[in-house]
Protein backbone atom coordinates (compact mmCIF):
# COMPACT_ATOMS: atom_id res chain seq x y z
CA UNK A 1 0.00 0.00 0.00
CA UNK A 2 2.75 2.29 0.99
CA UNK A 3 6.54 2.08 0.20
CA UNK A 4 7.80 5.11 1.89
CA UNK A 5 6.41 6.83 4.84
CA UNK A 6 7.66 10.92 5.41
CA UNK A 7 6.95 11.83 9.12
CA UNK A 8 8.02 14.88 9.93
CA UNK A 9 9.03 14.79 14.16
CA UNK A 10 9.90 17.21 16.82
CA UNK A 11 10.45 15.03 19.28
CA UNK A 12 7.35 16.75 21.79
CA UNK A 13 5.34 14.17 23.83
CA UNK A 14 2.40 13.95 21.95
CA UNK A 15 4.39 13.22 18.67
CA UNK A 16 5.61 9.95 20.75
CA UNK A 17 2.26 9.07 20.87
CA UNK A 18 1.72 9.77 16.73
CA UNK A 19 5.50 7.48 16.63
CA UNK A 20 3.84 4.42 18.12
CA UNK A 21 0.59 4.59 15.49
CA UNK A 22 3.10 5.69 12.53
CA UNK A 23 5.17 2.14 13.30
CA UNK A 24 1.73 0.55 13.41
CA UNK A 25 0.67 1.94 10.13
CA UNK A 26 4.09 0.88 8.81
CA UNK A 27 4.50 -2.30 9.84
CA UNK A 28 1.19 -3.09 8.37
CA UNK A 29 1.54 -1.86 5.02
CA UNK A 30 5.50 -2.89 4.60
CA UNK A 31 6.65 0.91 4.58
CA UNK A 32 9.89 2.87 5.54
CA UNK A 33 9.36 5.60 7.62
CA UNK A 34 11.61 8.55 6.63
CA UNK A 35 11.97 10.74 9.80
CA UNK A 36 12.47 14.05 9.41
CA UNK A 37 13.10 17.05 11.85
CA UNK A 38 13.25 20.61 10.20
CA UNK A 39 15.25 22.99 11.12
CA UNK A 40 13.11 25.97 11.09
CA UNK A 41 15.17 29.10 8.95
CA UNK A 42 11.67 30.84 9.06
CA UNK A 43 11.69 32.11 12.27
CA UNK A 44 13.06 35.52 13.24
CA UNK A 45 15.47 34.28 15.83
CA UNK A 46 17.08 32.31 13.74
CA UNK A 47 17.97 34.24 10.65
CA UNK A 48 18.97 37.21 12.70
CA UNK A 49 20.75 35.08 14.65
CA UNK A 50 23.32 33.84 12.36
CA UNK A 51 24.41 30.03 11.84
CA UNK A 52 25.30 29.24 15.33
CA UNK A 53 21.60 29.28 16.20
CA UNK A 54 20.88 26.84 13.00
CA UNK A 55 24.02 24.44 14.12
CA UNK A 56 21.87 24.46 17.63
CA UNK A 57 19.24 23.46 15.86
CA UNK A 58 20.39 20.85 13.42
CA UNK A 59 22.03 18.73 16.79
CA UNK A 60 18.78 19.20 18.85
CA UNK A 61 17.35 17.84 15.13
CA UNK A 62 19.88 14.52 15.30
CA UNK A 63 19.20 13.80 18.92
CA UNK A 64 15.18 13.78 18.06
CA UNK A 65 16.27 11.76 15.06
CA UNK A 66 18.13 9.14 16.34
CA UNK A 67 15.62 8.78 19.71
CA UNK A 68 12.44 8.15 17.14
CA UNK A 69 14.49 5.57 15.31
CA UNK A 70 15.29 3.94 17.98
CA UNK A 71 11.65 3.30 18.79
CA UNK A 72 11.04 2.42 15.20
CA UNK A 73 13.67 -0.21 15.18
CA UNK A 74 12.45 -1.83 17.99
CA UNK A 75 9.25 -1.95 16.54
CA UNK A 76 10.87 -3.60 13.70
CA UNK A 77 10.16 -0.77 11.22
CA UNK A 78 12.69 0.15 8.83
CA UNK A 79 13.54 3.25 8.99
CA UNK A 80 15.46 6.31 7.82
CA UNK A 81 16.52 9.77 9.33
CA UNK A 82 17.12 13.46 8.27
CA UNK A 83 17.93 16.54 9.48
CA UNK A 84 17.45 19.70 7.19
CA UNK A 85 16.99 23.26 7.24
CA UNK A 86 14.16 25.50 5.88
CA UNK A 87 10.21 26.86 6.08
CA UNK A 88 8.72 23.80 7.49
CA UNK A 89 5.42 23.51 5.28
CA UNK A 90 7.34 24.19 1.90
CA UNK A 91 10.10 21.93 3.00
CA UNK A 92 8.11 19.10 4.11
CA UNK A 93 6.18 19.11 0.76
CA UNK A 94 9.12 19.39 -1.05
CA UNK A 95 11.09 16.82 0.61
CA UNK A 96 8.04 14.27 0.16
CA UNK A 97 8.41 15.23 -3.76
CA UNK A 98 12.39 14.43 -3.73
CA UNK A 99 12.51 11.28 -2.03
CA UNK A 100 9.43 10.04 -3.27
CA UNK A 101 7.53 9.49 0.08
CA UNK A 102 4.14 7.70 -0.61
CA UNK A 103 2.36 9.32 2.45
CA UNK A 104 2.78 12.00 4.94
CA UNK A 105 1.96 11.85 8.36
CA UNK A 106 1.75 15.18 10.23
CA UNK A 107 1.43 15.68 13.97
CA UNK A 108 -0.65 18.34 14.67
CA UNK A 109 -2.15 20.03 17.63
CA UNK A 110 -5.29 21.23 17.49
CA UNK A 111 -7.52 23.55 19.71
CA UNK A 112 -11.13 23.34 20.53
CA UNK A 113 -13.62 26.22 19.83
CA UNK A 114 -14.18 28.29 16.74
CA UNK A 115 -10.20 29.55 16.94
CA UNK A 116 -8.66 26.05 16.86
CA UNK A 117 -5.48 25.85 14.56
CA UNK A 118 -3.27 22.92 13.44
CA UNK A 119 0.02 23.17 14.94
CA UNK A 120 1.71 26.72 13.75
CA UNK A 121 -0.61 25.99 10.34
CA UNK A 122 2.01 23.72 9.23
CA UNK A 123 -0.12 21.06 8.81
CA UNK A 124 -2.73 22.81 7.58
CA UNK A 125 -0.46 24.28 4.72
CA UNK A 126 0.64 21.14 4.22
CA UNK A 127 -2.46 19.70 3.30
CA UNK A 128 -2.84 22.38 0.66
CA UNK A 129 0.31 21.86 -0.82
CA UNK A 130 0.89 18.57 -0.85
CA UNK A 131 1.06 16.38 -3.97
CA UNK A 132 0.83 12.47 -2.06
CA UNK A 133 -2.38 12.20 0.91
CA UNK A 134 -1.48 13.51 4.12
CA UNK A 135 -2.30 11.67 7.26
CA UNK A 136 -3.37 14.39 10.16
CA UNK A 137 -3.25 13.37 13.93
CA UNK A 138 -3.67 15.28 15.96
CA UNK A 139 -1.89 15.43 19.56
CA UNK A 140 -4.84 15.82 21.83
CA UNK A 141 -5.97 13.59 24.99
CA UNK A 142 -8.92 13.66 23.11
CA UNK A 143 -7.99 12.29 20.13
CA UNK A 144 -8.91 8.18 19.14
CA UNK A 145 -5.57 6.42 18.19
CA UNK A 146 -7.29 3.15 17.40
CA UNK A 147 -5.40 0.50 14.98
CA UNK A 148 -5.71 -1.48 12.98
CA UNK A 149 -8.32 0.76 11.76
CA UNK A 150 -11.25 -0.94 12.06
CA UNK A 151 -13.83 1.68 10.55
CA UNK A 152 -13.05 4.11 7.72
CA UNK A 153 -15.51 6.78 7.10
CA UNK A 154 -15.42 7.57 3.26
CA UNK A 155 -17.25 11.14 2.78
CA UNK A 156 -18.17 11.46 -1.02
CA UNK A 157 -19.73 14.44 -3.06
CA UNK A 158 -19.26 12.22 -6.55
CA UNK A 159 -16.28 14.30 -7.73
CA UNK A 160 -13.49 12.84 -9.22
CA UNK A 161 -11.88 14.17 -6.49
CA UNK A 162 -14.13 12.46 -4.11
CA UNK A 163 -13.63 9.11 -5.92
CA UNK A 164 -9.81 9.39 -6.13
CA UNK A 165 -9.87 9.62 -2.33
CA UNK A 166 -12.51 6.72 -2.30
CA UNK A 167 -10.29 4.54 -4.12
CA UNK A 168 -6.95 4.93 -1.60
CA UNK A 169 -9.65 4.54 1.04
CA UNK A 170 -10.89 0.83 -0.14
CA UNK A 171 -7.42 0.13 -1.17
CA UNK A 172 -6.41 1.05 2.40
CA UNK A 173 -9.35 -0.43 4.14
CA UNK A 174 -8.48 -3.87 1.94
CA UNK A 175 -5.07 -4.25 3.18
CA UNK A 176 -6.32 -3.55 6.73
CA UNK A 177 -9.27 -5.90 6.81
CA UNK A 178 -11.16 -2.83 7.81
CA UNK A 179 -15.10 -1.79 6.85
CA UNK A 180 -16.09 1.89 5.42
CA UNK A 181 -18.79 3.75 6.01
CA UNK A 182 -19.68 5.76 2.80
CA UNK A 183 -21.40 9.24 3.62
CA UNK A 184 -22.73 11.80 1.43
CA UNK A 185 -23.74 15.76 3.06
CA UNK A 186 -25.90 17.15 0.95
CA UNK A 187 -24.81 20.88 2.33
CA UNK A 188 -28.82 22.93 1.78
CA UNK A 189 -28.41 24.76 5.25
CA UNK A 190 -27.31 27.99 3.84
CA UNK A 191 -30.22 28.39 1.31
CA UNK A 192 -33.74 29.77 1.71
CA UNK A 193 -36.75 27.06 1.58
CA UNK A 194 -37.37 28.92 -2.05
CA UNK A 195 -33.79 28.55 -3.32
CA UNK A 196 -33.72 24.77 -2.12
CA UNK A 197 -37.41 24.25 -4.00
CA UNK A 198 -35.73 25.39 -7.59
CA UNK A 199 -32.67 23.04 -6.84
CA UNK A 200 -34.73 20.44 -5.84
CA UNK A 201 -33.73 18.55 -3.05
CA UNK A 202 -35.17 15.28 -4.76
CA UNK A 203 -32.41 15.73 -7.19
CA UNK A 204 -29.65 16.45 -4.21
CA UNK A 205 -30.91 13.55 -2.87
CA UNK A 206 -30.55 11.31 -6.01
CA UNK A 207 -27.28 12.16 -6.86
CA UNK A 208 -25.75 11.59 -3.30
CA UNK A 209 -26.90 8.05 -3.29
CA UNK A 210 -25.62 7.39 -6.77
CA UNK A 211 -22.41 9.11 -4.87
CA UNK A 212 -21.93 6.78 -1.90
CA UNK A 213 -23.20 3.46 -4.07
CA UNK A 214 -20.78 4.15 -6.55
CA UNK A 215 -18.19 3.74 -3.61
CA UNK A 216 -20.20 0.80 -2.12
CA UNK A 217 -19.88 -0.55 -5.24
CA UNK A 218 -16.24 -0.37 -5.60
CA UNK A 219 -15.70 -1.80 -2.14
CA UNK A 220 -17.90 -4.88 -2.98
CA UNK A 221 -15.46 -5.92 -5.90
CA UNK A 222 -12.56 -5.36 -3.51
CA UNK A 223 -14.26 -7.68 -0.72
CA UNK A 224 -14.52 -4.95 1.84
CA UNK A 225 -17.80 -4.11 3.51
CA UNK A 226 -19.52 -1.31 2.98
CA UNK A 227 -22.38 0.58 4.97
CA UNK A 228 -23.86 3.95 3.41
CA UNK A 229 -25.59 7.14 4.69
CA UNK A 230 -27.20 10.29 3.05
CA UNK A 231 -27.71 13.33 5.33
CA UNK A 232 -28.40 17.03 4.98
CA UNK A 233 -26.35 19.79 6.93
CA UNK A 234 -23.04 21.40 7.42
CA UNK A 235 -20.52 18.85 5.75
CA UNK A 236 -17.93 19.27 8.64
CA UNK A 237 -20.31 19.40 11.18
CA UNK A 238 -22.37 16.05 10.00
CA UNK A 239 -18.83 14.36 9.49
CA UNK A 240 -17.55 14.78 12.89
CA UNK A 241 -20.76 14.20 14.71
CA UNK A 242 -20.90 10.51 12.27
CA UNK A 243 -17.43 10.12 13.52
CA UNK A 244 -18.48 10.38 16.69
CA UNK A 245 -22.01 8.53 16.35
CA UNK A 246 -20.44 5.13 14.88
CA UNK A 247 -16.84 4.73 16.16
CA UNK A 248 -14.76 5.52 13.53
CA UNK A 249 -10.87 5.43 13.45
CA UNK A 250 -10.26 7.12 9.89
CA UNK A 251 -12.08 9.77 8.03
CA UNK A 252 -10.26 9.74 4.47
CA UNK A 253 -11.27 13.09 2.08
CA UNK A 254 -10.25 14.21 -0.94
CA UNK A 255 -8.78 17.53 -0.70
CA UNK A 256 -11.01 18.98 -3.66
CA UNK A 257 -14.91 19.20 -4.34
CA UNK A 258 -17.77 20.90 -6.18
CA UNK A 259 -19.35 24.54 -6.29
CA UNK A 260 -22.14 26.27 -6.73
CA UNK A 261 -25.61 25.37 -5.36
CA UNK A 262 -25.07 21.91 -6.63
CA UNK A 263 -22.21 21.46 -4.21
CA UNK A 264 -22.36 18.12 -1.70
CA UNK A 265 -19.48 18.33 0.35
CA UNK A 266 -15.25 18.85 0.08
CA UNK A 267 -13.52 21.74 -0.70
CA UNK A 268 -12.16 22.93 2.59
CA UNK A 269 -14.16 20.58 4.45
CA UNK A 270 -10.81 18.25 4.54
CA UNK A 271 -8.95 21.12 6.14
CA UNK A 272 -12.11 21.81 9.03
CA UNK A 273 -12.14 18.05 9.39
CA UNK A 274 -8.37 17.82 9.92
CA UNK A 275 -9.03 20.26 12.54
CA UNK A 276 -11.46 19.16 15.16
CA UNK A 277 -12.70 15.55 14.25
CA UNK A 278 -11.15 13.10 17.11
CA UNK A 279 -9.76 10.37 14.93
CA UNK A 280 -6.85 10.72 12.08
CA UNK A 281 -7.87 12.23 9.04
CA UNK A 282 -6.13 11.30 5.55
CA UNK A 283 -6.72 14.06 3.00
CA UNK A 284 -6.01 12.70 -0.22
CA UNK A 285 -4.89 15.27 -3.34
CA UNK A 286 -6.45 15.12 -6.50
CA UNK A 287 -4.76 13.50 -9.82
CA UNK A 288 -2.90 15.85 -11.85
CA UNK A 289 -4.83 15.30 -14.55
CA UNK A 290 -7.91 16.19 -12.42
Amino acid sequence: MYDTILLPYDGSDGARAVLDHVAELADATDATVQVVYVADTSRDSVTTVGSEVVDALEQEGEAVVEEAKGTLVTAGVDVETDVVQGDPAATVVEYADRYGADLIVMPSRGRKGASRVLLGSVAEKVIRLSPVPVLTVRMREDERLQFPYERVLVPTDGSAAAGHAADHAVALAATLGAEVDVLSVVDDGGLAADVRSLVGDEDDDSEATAAVQTVADAAAEQGVDAVTAVEHGSPAETIEAYVDANDIDLVVLGTTGRGGLDRLLLGSVAERCARSVPVPVLTVPNQPDE
